[in-house]
């Protein structure tokens, strides 16, 4: 059995008992049934993640999986590829969007190489960054596979060893990406998935004209029509239309399910990998969280293909991570909910007339 597979049969769904008890102080805190809505969803499902009524989320993370794409060959982007290199250095700088947003929010941010086409030898050997590195970059998938279906197994297990190794001084997850070019392969894994068209799904990415946006909506589709990928088989998707890093996040929310953590979806290509994680492990969705709805045209077909319901709307399109961490302070406060308001009982205040 080799890590994934083991990884799978780890998974287990949320604590049944551990949410009851959480709906049960919740409905007896003092304030109206219910009075603060979907915080209060939230707070359940986090009291199941955790198997607690009291869970713990003060350890925050941010994952950064950074890979490249062939794809970008096509003009997908705005950006040329060495932008991915020069965001990764960026990142260990301390001065991108995520950085900040992070800081405002006490989160770490990781690092993670999946396959920068770029040289990052010096950062990891000062363990500045993690390095998982799969090769220089995936295929055209314009004109073939991304990967092979072995480097599509070996990105995700290299995504749940990630995870695993940070769970133990970690409470909550945040995941993001950096690839110039991979919103082309997330659109190709969703309509994949939803059956959805390539132009329902397909978004503007960096900030593409119309031209370019035709062009990409018909590179997606080519992808799809050359490869022909079988979206009842999940490797097989990100092996012929997938990106290294969109499977290691795949591979960090199924690791941090099986450590019973609570996983933030961050826009567009986490969502891609979290359909990933979903059809290899269903119960996975147990323990996502989608941070937000990006502008990205399609990304509101994905959540609703997962069942997930995000938390901020602010038409954000950045990627990064930065939408995963907007959304840490909600979840601090859901878990706050069930540790810091009194219940009628015990602030001595009376109920409701019924």
């Amino acid at each position: 059995m080799n890590l994934l597979e083991s990884i799978i049969r780890s998974i287990t769904p949320q604590d049944y008992a551990a949410r009851i008890a959480a709906e049960k102080r919740l409905g007896q805190l003092t304030m109206p049934h219910w009075a603060l809505g979907r915080l209060m969803d939230l707070a359940v499902d986090l009291a199941g993640i955790t198997r607690t009524p009291r869970p713990a989320v003060a350890r925050k993370v941010v994952v950064i999986m950074a890979g490249d794409h062939g794809v970008t060959a096509e003009g997908v982007s705005r950006y040329p590829q060495e932008v991915t290199a020069q965001m990764v250095r960026n990142f260990m700088r301390g001065s991108a969007g995520i950085n900040a947003l992070a800081r405002a929010v006490g989160a770490r941010v990781v690092v993670v190489d999946m396959g920068v086409a770029g040289d990052l030898h010096d950062l990891a050997a000062t363990g500045n960054i993690i390095s998982k590195r799969l090769g220089p970059g995936t295929g055209n998938i314009g004109h073939g596979p991304a990967m092979t279906r072995l480097q599509a197994i070996r990105a995700i297990e290299a995504g749940i060893e990630v995870a695993v190794g940070l769970a133990e001084e970690t409470d909550v997850f945040g995941i993001g990406d950096m690839g110039i070019g991979n919103t082309t392969p997330s659109a190709a894994i969703a309509v994949a998935f939803t059956g959805a068209s390539a132009a329902a799904i397909t978004g503007r990415g960096t900030g593409i004209d119309d031209k370019q946006w035709r062009a990409k909506v018909a590179v997606v589709a080519r992808a799809l029509e050359i490869n022909r990928p079988d979206a009842h088989d999940p490797l097989d998707v990100l092996a012929k239309v997938g990106g290294f890093e969109i499977g290691g996040i795949a591979g960090v929310i199924l690791g941090a399910a099986a450590r019973r953590k609570p996983v933030l979806l961050d826009g567009f290509i986490s969502t891609a990998a979290a359909m990933i994680a979903h059809q290899l492990c269903p119960v996975a969705k147990d323990y996502m969280i989608a941070a937000h709805r990006s502008a990205e045209s399609g990304h509101g077909i994905m959540l609703e293909y997962l069942g997930l319901k995000p938390l901020l709307d602010l038409n954000l399109r950045l990627g990064e991570g930065t939408g995963a961490a907007l959304a840490m302070p909600l979840v601090e406060s859901a878990a706050r909910l069930l540790t810091d308001v009194a219940t009628f009982a015990e602030a001595q205040v009376s109920e409701a007339k019924r």
